[in-house]
């Protein structure tokens, strides 16, 4: 299970580097042609993909704050989600099979590394006696 997480999260890092990347570097005139949506916006969405996708990562692999692969991988699940019903509220049902695909890899993830965000027990966080 473990190697299976690995794998679905280098896969969706690479899927929303990209995606993120491609948001950033495309010239604002021609994302206002390509979406509905303000550039802005779409913009916004371009960053929290790229940042999402080192988040996917790093705190695991740097074992640094690892629960922020869960956090990161929840964060992700939001933005498929809008996506999913986005495509879906503009007619194109079809289409919306990648980001709903893309949707149950985020959720699997976050499901799968739910263990990270354990919380310490309430008595831990009392101070002990000396």
């Amino acid at each position: 299970m473990h190697r299976a997480l690995w794998i679905a999260q280098g896969l969706l890092a690479v899927v929303f580097a990209f995606a993120g990347g491609s948001k950033l570097l495309t010239p604002p005139e021609l994302l206002a042609v390509m979406s509905p949506f303000p550039v802005t916006f779409v913009q916004f969405i371009g960053v929290c993909e790229v940042l999402g996708a080192l988040g996917l990562i790093l705190p695991l692999a740097l074992k640094i704050r690892p629960a922020l692969t869960a956090l990161a991988a929840l964060g992700l699940t939001v933005i498929m989600t809008g996506a999913t019903l986005s495509t879906l509220a503009m007619g194109a049902g079809v289409f919306a099979l990648i980001p709903g695909v893309i949707l149950v890899l985020t959720v699997g993830v976050a499901y799968g590394r739910r263990s990270l965000l354990t919380l310490p027990s309430r008595g831990s966080l009392v101070a002990q006696p000396a």
